[in-house]
């Protein structure tokens, strides 16, 4: 299984800080996520106030000439609205710069700010996506290309450059709760990422069955019907630090995505139930964390990977140890509990 970070490169909230030095400081994760084991780390695409994510290709490639062997992510892409074209062009650039360790998550999103930043209806949400993610995987396979579709100019014989290190830059599906999507990912061959940041995770077996069912009956054998979870979570030394670490940003994250949604009001009690045995919430001690992921990927019948989104205001230097926790303490124990011999 591999285990890395997704992050929204979280704007700084105060005057202490500079949108530089927090680009700086989510670099030198990134390096360090790298430096003590961690096998991919993504970054968000945002177009709010809040985030400093609106161009992930750039944070990745910055970090892609530092690095050495973690595999660098969107996550996701909002290919919604984006231009495909560019998209594969910039993901392609990164494999090259990284020598081959580029891969893209593409997704609706969860926001819906980017379609009148670039001019898009809001009624054509899920006819965009599916147009774009069809020349998306077309460009991927294929370096000269014929194509039309409805929202951008057709392709007539058109060679699309460059061409990455990878013969295919892995194209994960990036899904919430909506079946649909996971049946449009097993149709497709696609894996899949599941975004569960709350709720119960076992909860999300009957979809993952549904994705595999659909897979298998287009053809596509167990090894491209991957799955993997991003979750929000967080390690310390022990689950109370890690809690008092995590709570207060959480909260106050939360209580405004609440309003602006409509979800309940965040508690200690509904937050402590989230991290229960069964919740979707892993913010804990190493040992505790390691086993919460064997547990969750047990529940959903195996999966191929686990992404910790931590972005809650905690800072840099509990977020660098944080990373250290997950690189030497949290995957050996996960690889020790999947092979124990």
């Amino acid at each position: 299984m591999e285990i890395g970070i997704d992050s929204f490169a979280a704007a700084p909230k105060d005057q202490k800080s500079s949108p530089a030095q927090a680009i700086a400081e989510l670099i030198e994760r990134m390096v360090w996520a790298d430096e003590v084991g961690l096998d991919i780390f993504g970054i968000g695409e945002h177009h709010r106030k809040e985030f400093l994510d609106s161009a992930p290709a750039m944070l990745l490639a910055a970090a892609a000439s530092k690095t050495q062997r973690i595999r660098l992510t969107s996550a996701v892409t909002v290919l919604s609205a984006m231009d495909p074209v560019r998209v594969f062009q910039n993901y392609a650039a990164l494999d090259l710069i990284s020598n081959g360790r580029a891969e893209i998550v593409a997704g609706r999103g969860s926001f819906t700010e980017a379609f009148p930043l670039f001019g898009l209806n809001l009624n054509d949400y899920d006819a965009l996506f599916s147009e774009n993610l069809d020349l998306l995987l077309k460009i991927r396979d294929q370096e000269v290309i014929n194509w039309s579709g409805r929202f951008r100019p057709p392709l007539v014989n058109q060679a699309i450059y460059p061409r990455p290190v990878q013969k295919q830059i892995p194209i994960w599906l990036g899904v919430g709760g909506t079946p649909a999507s996971f049946v449009r990912a097993g149709e497709l061959g696609l894996p899949l990422m599941i975004a569960i940041i709350g709720g119960e995770t076992h909860r999300f077996k009957p979809l993952v069955d549904l994705y595999r069912r659909a897979g298998k009956a287009a053809g596509y054998s167990e090894e491209h019907l991957k799955v993997g979870l991003h979750s929000l979570g967080y390690v310390a030394a022990s689950k109370n630090e890690a809690v008092a670490d995590y709570y207060p940003g959480y909260y106050e994250m939360f209580t405004q995505i609440g309003k602006e949604r409509g979800f309940p009001p965040v508690t200690p009690e509904r937050f402590n139930a989230q991290n229960g045995p069964t919740g979707a919430l892993l913010v804990g001690d190493p040992t505790e964390v390691a086993e919460k992921i064997i547990r969750h990927s047990n529940s959903l019948g195996g999966i191929s990977r686990f992404s910790f989104q931590m972005d809650v205001g905690i800072p840099h230097k509990k977020l660098m140890k944080a990373i250290e926790f997950i690189g030497k303490e949290v995957i050996p124990r996960v690889k020790k509990m999947t092979n124990p011999i």
